[in-house]
């Protein structure tokens, strides 16, 4: 897999732990999966290691479609972080 650019979309808690809504960003070769992405940011900065310090939590979202922690991430134009949902 090649490095490619990606719009970063973040919500709620995550995005205010992170500082920014979204962002655009290169992800290196080594990322291949969801959650080799989320283990990558959580490495990025104390922010992204408080938002991310449970990565098994965090939703996804490729291109407006959840997926699974260990799918492949492919060439999205957008990946999209969730805190976990809850009902009520």
């Amino acid at each position: 897999m090649t490095e490619f650019t990606v719009k970063m979309l973040y919500f709620s808690w995550i995005r205010e732990r992170v500082g920014i809504e979204e962002e655009q960003l290169v992800l290196p070769q080594t990322v291949s999966t969801v959650r080799e992405l989320l283990l990558w940011l959580r490495e990025r900065n104390e922010q992204f290691a408080a938002a991310i310090e449970f990565p098994d939590i965090i939703r996804v979202a490729l291109d407006q479609e959840h997926t699974e922690h260990e799918s492949s991430i492919g060439t999205p134009r957008e990946i999209a972080l969730f805190p976990p949902m809850t009902g009520g």
